[in-house]
């Protein structure tokens, strides 16, 4: 068994955003772990699908709770279900997330609320609810942010803004946690597989919809979350996800004219927003 695998086995965890792109498959790895699962998502179906799954590999049942991040009250009620079904919560895994893109002459007020509803004020309700129970447990509070908390780029304003503030706060917060024991992990990834970039700005998904991104770029779900995983297991304070994605923040921090310089050229030519941004 992996270090990773080990310091899981057994462990509660929950996860939002678990029904798909990297959250399903942190619950497929963690479940193989032996981690005692604790799936939040707004569908229940592709919930109970997924904890089937991962039932029938051998791994015990994983809870499905319907649970949609912007609402206020749903993050306590998983919590509560976790609490009561497995008796306890170590480790609270904030990975719901979406992409607001465009232009800003396209976009309104109301996108950056929906952005940052989701993206920002998601991640809180997840750390208030999920937080007396970690102090108990000394356990792990996971936030999924993104290389674009690094790096804005043209058209992607409201992702970037909901991803610099993720940054500050998990900078914020990791130093102050810690005195009650329990461990922050930020996680960075630049392009991973996901269902992202098949997301519209509403948050409905196109399924049909082509990936936009070249497929040499993307890294596959399965091993970026066995580096976030292993990160967390570390108990590492970040973690830049994918190589691309550590060179963009490389270049953020020692060469930031470089970025502009890129930059500047795509807004010039009319690039494409929805593909101009590292997503999580």
């Amino acid at each position: 068994m992996s270090s990773s695998a080990s310091f899981f086995k057994d462990k509660s965890v929950l996860i939002t955003g678990a029904s798909s792109g990297i959250g399903e498959e942190l619950a497929r790895q963690l479940g193989s772990a032996g981690a005692k699962l604790t799936l939040a998502a707004r569908r229940r179906d592709l919930l109970d699908t997924l904890a089937q799954s991962i039932a029938l590999g051998g791994a015990a049942k994983p809870l499905a709770v319907p649970c949609d991040v912007t609402q206020d009250g749903d993050l306590e009620r998983a919590v509560a279900e976790a609490v009561r079904q497995w008796g306890r919560l170590d480790v609270a895994i904030a990975n719901a997330g979406f992409g607001v893109v465009g232009p800003l002459k396209t976009l309104s007020l109301d996108d950056y609320r929906r952005q940052f509803e989701t993206n920002v004020f998601g991640v809180l309700r997840t750390i208030f609810a999920a937080l007396p129970q970690l102090e108990k447990t000394k356990g792990n509070l996971v936030i999924l942010g993104s290389v674009a908390g690094w790096t804005a780029t043209p058209g992607a304003s409201p992702y970037s803004m909901s991803k610099f503030a993720v940054r500050a706060l998990a900078n914020s917060i990791a130093p102050e946690l810690r005195q009650s024991g329990v461990r922050v992990t930020l996680i960075s990834p630049g392009f991973v597989s996901s269902n992202i970039r098949r997301i519209d700005n509403r948050g409905e998904l196109h399924a049909s919809a082509k990936e936009p991104m070249p497929a040499w770029l993307i890294m596959p779900a399965e091993k970026a979350v066995k580096d976030i995983l292993r990160a967390v297991a570390r108990g590492k304070r970040e973690a830049i996800i994918t190589g691309h994605g550590k060179l963009f923040v490389a270049m953020e921090r020692f060469a930031p004219w470089m970025l502009r310089a890129a930059t500047k050229g795509m807004a010039a030519r009319g690039a494409s927003y929805r593909t101009a941004k590292p997503q999580t």
